[in-house]
């Protein structure tokens, strides 16, 4: 797939964007970022709502144009934390999630762009920061791409996985 052919909009996450996100099934090992059981449960559905649409996360949907399809998702603020990791320094913290399908395709760097570029210019921070599961050799190198280094390993409260915080000063 092209880069060149792809224009975006962001806008904050609505109701039917939570819908979406819940029906996305990455395959193993990436299914740790599957948001959702996989079943109709109207109570999952109500708390996934309520979360995703507290402002405090500033979720935005990141739709490709013209046809207004969602293809990512990025947060900002404390969604991207990891409970375990050391978070005391300042900076804002981004999540990212992509359409399973446009994974492994060589897209992730284009994506990490617009995040980075919505980070900056919404909340101007110092520097920006990113935790990773250490598995998830693709993302680390698309964050280091742009520039963020590693600064502490640590493993979840939940589940004992391994992460990497990533930062990247903002100049």
């Amino acid at each position: 797939m092209s880069e060149e052919m792809w224009q975006f909009e962001l806008r904050p996450f609505a109701a039917n964007d939570v819908r979406q996100i819940l029906t996305w099934r990455y395959k193993p090992p990436y299914d740790i970022y599957n948001m959702s059981r996989g079943t109709a449960d109207p109570l999952e559905l109500s708390e996934s709502l309520d979360y995703f649409l507290q402002s405090r996360y500033h979720f935005q949907a990141v739709l490709r144009q013209p046809a207004a399809e969602l293809v990512a998702f990025c947060s900002f603020g404390p969604d991207g934390q990891v409970a375990g990791g050391d978070y005391s320094i300042k900076a804002i913290d981004i999540g990212l999630g992509i359409h399973p399908d446009l994974t492994g395709c060589g897209l992730g760097s284009m994506f990490v762009g617009v995040a980075i570029d919505v980070a900056r210019k919404t909340f101007a921070p110092p520097r920006l920061r990113v935790t990773i599961a250490a598995f998830n050799r693709r993302a680390q190198k698309v964050w280091q791409q742009h520039n963020f280094v590693p600064l502490q390993r640590f493993r979840a409260n939940f589940g004992r996985r391994p992460f990497i915080i990533y930062v990247r000063n903002v100049r």
